[in-house]
């Protein structure tokens, strides 16, 4: 049987037909990806009790991905916002984190994507670099609007990650925040300047990230690694 992959998804004001509505909604390349890969992919919008809820649901699905999005609420780790911090949303955050909690419980397999990512080194107690360009000095991971950047990104040999992706690939990024500190997570990959676009958490059958977006490209190695997971 195909596995069920949860996958993530915004709540936001959305027009559609003749509809102008609060609506669950995500990139289809998400769903597109893990069809190709053998899995069927389910929607996992922002739910009430999170807690209760994410516990129930992770024991039915079979792997998880959590997707891009908008920023992380600062508080989570203990930091007041910066001023291009916006549009965090407390019940998506809120949510994500219970699923990550219930899913490292069940050793559910797990794949995080850009804001995905971002959640996972939260949950783990780490903080985030909040714009990204006072680091690096440059806009190259996200040159802003619907445009994604084209970064180079060299992974780091003797991961799991680089036994799926040996070698230095190119990769799409839409992100202006990043990773500082991960605790427990292993560096998979980096930028040519220093950015950590990958981490994975070695102890547990599959749980890895990376910052860029796979599911708008052609490669769909990482979304087969984490269907093969899943099964």
């Amino acid at each position: 049987m195909r596995p069920l992959i949860g996958i993530t998804t915004y709540r936001e004001k959305a027009r559609w037909g003749v509809w102008d509505e609060v609506a669950d909604v995500l990139h289809a390349n998400y769903g597109f990806a893990v069809e190709a890969a053998g899995g069927i992919p389910v929607l996992l919008p922002a739910a009430g009790d999170v807690r209760a809820l994410a516990a129930d649901l992770i024991a039915r699905i079979d792997g998880l991905i959590i997707a891009g999005g908008a920023d992380v609420d600062p508080a989570r780790y203990g930091a007041d916002a910066h001023t291009r911090t916006s549009g965090w949303r407390a019940e998506r955050d809120a949510w994500e984190l219970a699923l990550l909690e219930a899913a490292a419980a069940a050793a559910l397999p797990v794949l995080g994507i850009c804001r995905g990512m971002q959640v996972m080194a939260v949950q783990a107690g780490g903080i985030l670099e909040q714009h990204t360009p006072d680091v690096v000095g440059h806009e190259g991971h996200g040159p802003g609007g619907d445009v994604f950047g084209d970064v180079a990104i060299e992974v780091v040999p003797g991961t799991a990650l680089a036994a799926l992706l040996a070698g230095p690939i190119r990769a799409s990024c839409h992100h202006h925040q990043s990773v500082r500190s991960h605790p427990g997570l292993v560096p998979s990959a980096h930028a040519d300047d220093g950015t950590l676009e990958a981490m994975e958490d070695p102890s547990k059958p599959f749980w890895m990230a990376v910052q860029w977006h796979p599911e708008t490209g052609t490669d769909g190695r990482l979304f087969e690694a984490l269907v093969a997971a899943a099964r």
